[in-house]
């Protein structure tokens, strides 16, 4: 499995009804489980500033990645972007095989 970074921006028409961002995150969660039921969901955070939320999981695949971003879109995100990541313990592991 490999991690990934999902920063999702709101349609400014979601953005504006607060009463309903719980059940649109709780039907988008349930899309997501459905057609990405291997994505392992780490943590969940809402920002202040350019993104509303970053979300951080592990997929099998960049496949499945852009999968949850599409779905995202599909569901109230003017913007989605899924980032793979590596964490930092296995940066240094990487950077140390390219030496010499």
């Amino acid at each position: 499995m490999s991690l990934y970074i999902l920063l999702t921006k709101m349609t400014p028409e979601v953005s504006s009804d607060l009463k309903k961002r719980d059940i649109i995150g709780k039907n988008w969660m349930n899309k997501v489980k459905e057609k990405c039921p291997d994505v392992k969901w780490i943590a969940h955070y809402a920002l202040l500033g350019k993104y509303d939320f970053l979300d951080i999981y592990e997929a099998d695949s960049d496949e499945t990645a852009f999968k949850v971003s599409m779905i995202s879109r599909a569901n109230g995100a003017l913007e989605a972007e899924s980032w793979p990541a590596v964490e930092w313990k296995r940066f240094i592991e990487f950077t140390k095989n390219l030496e010499g």
